[in-house]
């Protein structure tokens, strides 16, 4: 099938069998290789884009569902400089491996995002409101994306800072 990505920016068409996740499409079809396959099933969140702004796990997304959307990897965020939330992840040692860092960084982008709209999470005390960076808030929002080397006090820290400064 063809299809077109608008991917970090840049619209890009494809010719790809039906069966190719967004994940593949990215790592392989296009060589962006910051979105990483960790665990192939959507538990890890290793693989985690935004896709018109909202995060999701490209490994279990096929890319021909994507025709037409826009695709937000960790090498499109800041347009290629480093952004605040990078910037933080640096300054509180927010990875290790960094193995999950793209990951965490979009799915932190996203949920940043959430958080300035308004969406409730599990944790929020009431249904309507603004919603502070709480740690218990923090922690539920990333719930989705693991850090297998447990640097979530400097991910949690970047991100508290990087949401108090936006």
């Amino acid at each position: 099938m063809t299809l077109t990505l608008t991917v970090n920016g840049t619209e890009r068409q494809l010719e790809l069998d039906p069966r190719v996740t967004l994940l593949d499409a990215l790592r392989v079809h296009l060589d962006l290789t910051g979105s990483k396959k960790g665990c192939d099933h959507g538990q890890c969140g290793a693989c985690t884009v935004l896709v018109n702004g909202r995060r999701i796990n490209s490994c279990l997304s096929l890319a021909v569902m994507h025709d037409g959307d826009e695709i937000t990897t960790v090498e499109g965020l800041a347009n290629g400089k480093p952004g605040e939330l990078q910037q933080a992840f640096v300054e509180h040692d927010g990875f290790q491996c960094g193995y999950c860092t793209p990951g965490q960084l979009c799915s932190a982008t996203g949920m940043l995002q959430e958080l300035a709209e308004g969406w409730p999470s599990h944790v929020s005390e009431t249904l309507e409101g603004e919603y502070g960076l709480t740690e218990a808030e923090i922690s539920e929002r990333m719930s989705g994306n693991i850090c297998r080397c447990s640097c979530y006090p400097g991910i949690n820290a970047a991100i508290r800072q990087a949401g108090e400064r936006a």
